[in-house]
């Protein structure tokens, strides 16, 4: 196994595999898997070692030898396990390695999750660009339980920006390909940039706003006297701070 490998990585490709080849899965391999993951861990990653049988068995709840041979035959004809050494009885151990397979589609999963994620706009939002759109009685919402955990979730940046125009499936990738300090970041910009344009149709569309990372941007603001003014620093420090309180105190209570 290339010592760049990690557990994630072997779980992962162990789960595209699951996704593509449903028919040819069940749970005891999974928990084999990752008994084998989690051993080869804890003997600090050896590139071949033993696996004993009757522990093996006991940790995973396989009562029947004959059903942990078969078991243990099928991740090895799957391409996860190499067979190095066979034991001689099931009171022995088998000597294995674990594989770098790469014979799952990586993408295939993920695009099938991203399916799962129904559309998020305004009843008269309407679009036949995407079939990764759903949507149920013509209320058109969002869930993203499906996306991966971050710190600040998309329902969050998506309710405080106020502006439900563009594909919510790919704006919920976008945002969650930013780093959580970027989405600190933006949920701190947000209410100042409402605030520089309250009108909803002069902000940029919420796919342009993260894609042009527009949170980075100073504001700039009006004096009385018509001169612009440009505002950096903390939220609390801005001017027309009671309005901005109000904005923010808002998106804490959306968590």
């Amino acid at each position: 196994m290339s010592n760049k490998l990690t557990g994630y990585e072997l779980s992962r490709k162990w789960f595209d595999f699951c996704f593509e080849n449903p028919d040819k899965i069940n749970p005891n391999q999974t928990a084999l898997y990752f008994f084998a993951i989690e051993w080869c861990n804890r003997l600090g990653w050896k590139t071949k070692f033993g696996l004993p049988t009757s522990i093996t068995m006991e940790a995973i709840g396989i009562k029947s030898y004959n059903s942990y041979k078969k078991t243990l035959t099928a991740l090895i004809d799957f391409g996860f396990i190499e067979m190095v050494e066979c034991s001689k009885n099931q009171y022995t151990s088998n000597i294995i390695a674990l594989s770098n397979f790469d014979k799952a589609i990586d993408k295939a999963l993920d695009n099938a999750l991203m399916k799962h994620v129904p559309k998020q706009g305004e009843s008269t939002y309407q679009s036949n660009n995407s079939i990764n759109k759903l949507s149920t009685n013509n209320e058109e919402q969002l869930n993203i339980s499906d996306l991966p955990e971050i710190n600040i979730t998309f329902k969050l940046f998506w309710d405080l920006y106020d502006k439900k125009k563009g594909p919510p499936q790919k704006i919920a990738v976008m945002w969650g390909r930013l780093s959580d300090a970027e989405r600190v970041k933006a949920m701190e910009h947000i209410p100042k940039y409402k605030i520089e344009r309250p009108d909803k149709q002069f902000r940029k569309d919420p796919q342009t706003y993260l894609n042009e990372k527009t949170f980075n941007d100073e504001i700039i603001k009006h004096n009385e006297n018509g001169h612009s003014k440009q505002t950096g620093g903390s939220y609390k420090q801005n001017a027309t701070s009671n309005y901005a309180d109000r904005l923010f105190e808002e998106f804490k209570e959306l968590e």
